[in-house]
């Protein structure tokens, strides 16, 4: 007899708990991801959406040629229309001469693009499920830094074996502490757990989690789901 077939599992990922670690490396306990949110699924469409309408909306469209008419000058007609043998020019302002307006030139204008916050959720959800399987995430206990110096937070850096990748740390509140000690590490980025887009997931190698963060970021999610 044939074995019978199993039903494949609508994720694909193997675990749902991810390590969480302190800020020495050193592993702590497990935490549990909501089914949820992180069920394997990327939407490949979703997330090209939702790239496109972040980075057109952070267009201003303040480009602006002049036209013929907004031109100073060129009131007088440089010569009589006819009887010179030259073409005939009604000013020196046309879009044919030197110093003359623009023909279809670029002009002040909106790139803002509507996108519903259920589509929003929704793209997020996407890319943190692509950095799950891609295991790029990495769940810290807490993110507290005693003074201010880049120095301990590089070690911190160090520590969780993320040197010189792209990374964007999401932490709950931001520390002043925090924001000082990572201004000059180029490749590290601080992002709020509240305000985090699929954007600013994807735009990094590595993805830093506080264990506060994620559950602001599940709880975030699941109102949309």
């Amino acid at each position: 007899m044939e074995a019978k077939k199993t039903k494949k599992s609508k994720t694909d990922l193997a675990d749902l708990t991810l390590k969480v670690i302190d800020t020495t490396g050193k592993s702590k306990d497990n935490i549990s991801l909501d089914k949820t949110v992180f069920d394997g699924k990327v939407s490949l469409a979703l997330l090209q959406q939702a790239v496109n309408t972040y980075l057109s909306n952070k267009r201003r469209g303040l480009a602006v040629a002049k036209t013929k008419g907004e031109k100073r000058g060129g009131g007088k007609k440089p010569w009589r229309q006819k009887g010179t043998g030259r073409a005939r020019v009604g000013s020196i302002r046309s879009p044919l001469w030197k110093g003359g307006g623009v023909t279809f030139g670029p002009r002040r204008r909106s790139y803002y693009k509507k996108f519903p916050a259920r589509m929003k959720a929704q793209a997020l959800k996407s890319a943190l499920n692509a950095k799950l399987k891609d295991k790029q995430i990495v769940v810290v206990d807490k993110l507290n830094l005693e003074s201010s110096k880049t120095k301990e937070f590089n070690q911190i850096v160090s520590n969780l074996g993320i040197n010189n990748k792209k990374t964007c740390f999401i932490i709950a509140n931001f520390d002043q502490n925090l924001k000082k000690a990572s201004a000059n590490i180029k490749k590290v980025i601080l992002g709020k757990a509240s305000d985090i887009s699929a954007l600013g997931v994807l735009d990094c190698k590595s993805l830093v989690i506080t264990k506060d963060s994620l559950d602001i970021i599940q709880k975030r999610l699941k109102k949309w789901l």
